[in-house]
């Protein structure tokens, strides 16, 4: 790590962050760090994990850089460094806000949280659209100036409903699409060209209570504990990567109305996590697995 620079340096300097993938060998950390010393960049902070059920190494690191250090000049001279360790790798300016989009039916807590954090600062993002295949919250979500997308879904065009989504996300270079309640199951193409850009909030803990009214499943089996999923979308169906669960423990007395109120609100907290931390990327895909620098 460089040495601490100057007060006024610091509030100057770019802010970066470089997460990376690779075979896990000896040398990694030392390269990353006498790369970015060479260049002039600031270690802030550094996470590591070796995995040893998949041999891999995964590693996010904060650092600062100042002109004429540019996010370009950084991809390309890290690049052979990348190639040395046969690496997954990327480097991204952390003072970004990463552009989402996010897509509702008709259940609307989760959509009304994350557009009130993100107004808030709470959650580092730019809302670029809200898309729906209903039209409920259409004043909620002008009333927060973003712009509001109908798309309505049916058997029958599904295939250009889905076009008319990633042509969306192309031209508003968006990086990260949330099914905030979203109740339509994307298709197989879908789920493959945003592979790893795309987080639903399944309303329970899985892999328990699926399909329908599953609070009042939980309701007939007794839980104790109600809870959510946070995860990447896969052509399996709400069996991708587990980014985040969040549970709150119930009794005996509570209503299947009761339940459902306590499963909104710990469905908007998983979900506001794992939105938060892919933007700030502290996630790495491992296999059917995340890596979770949070």
């Amino acid at each position: 790590m460089n040495e601490q620079p100057t007060r006024g340096a610091a509030a100057s300097a770019d802010q970066y962050v470089l997460t990376l993938s690779c075979p896990d060998k000896q040398g990694i950390v030392h390269a990353v760090s006498s790369y970015l010393f060479m260049t002039g960049c600031n270690i802030e902070d550094s996470q590591q994990f070796g995995d040893h059920d998949t041999g891999l190494f995964f590693m996010r690191v904060h650092f600062t850089a100042e002109p004429p250090v540019t996010v370009d000049k950084l991809r390309a001279s890290f690049a052979a460094i990348g190639d040395s360790f046969h690496m997954d790798w990327q480097i991204h300016r952390a003072d970004q806000r990463m552009r989402i989009v996010l897509m509702v039916s008709k259940f609307g807590h989760c959509l009304n949280d994350l557009l009130f954090r993100a107004r808030t600062g709470a959650l580092p993002v730019e809302i670029a659209a809200v898309v729906s295949n209903h039209t409920d919250f259409a004043e909620l979500v002008e009333s927060y100036h973003v712009p509001f997308h109908h798309i309505p879904v049916n058997k029958d065009n599904k295939a250009e409903a889905e076009a008319r989504l990633l042509e969306l996300v192309r031209e508003e270079n968006v990086e990260l699409v949330v099914l905030a309640r979203y109740m339509q199951v994307l298709s197989d193409d879908l789920c493959k060209q945003l592979s790893g850009r795309i987080i639903n909030i399944h309303h329970s803990f899985l892999p328990s209570f699926k399909g329908a009214k599953p609070y009042h499943q939980a309701h007939v089996r007794g839980v104790k504990l109600i809870g959510a999923t946070a995860h990447y979308v896969t052509a399996d169906l709400d069996e991708g990567p587990i980014i985040e669960q969040e549970v709150e423990r119930v009794g005996h007395g509570v209503t299947p109305d009761q339940l459902v109120g306590i499963g909104r609100d710990v469905e908007c907290q998983a979900l506001a996590r794992a939105v938060k931390w892919h933007a700030e990327r502290r996630i790495l895909l491992n296999g059917r697995r995340t890596v979770v620098f949070a």
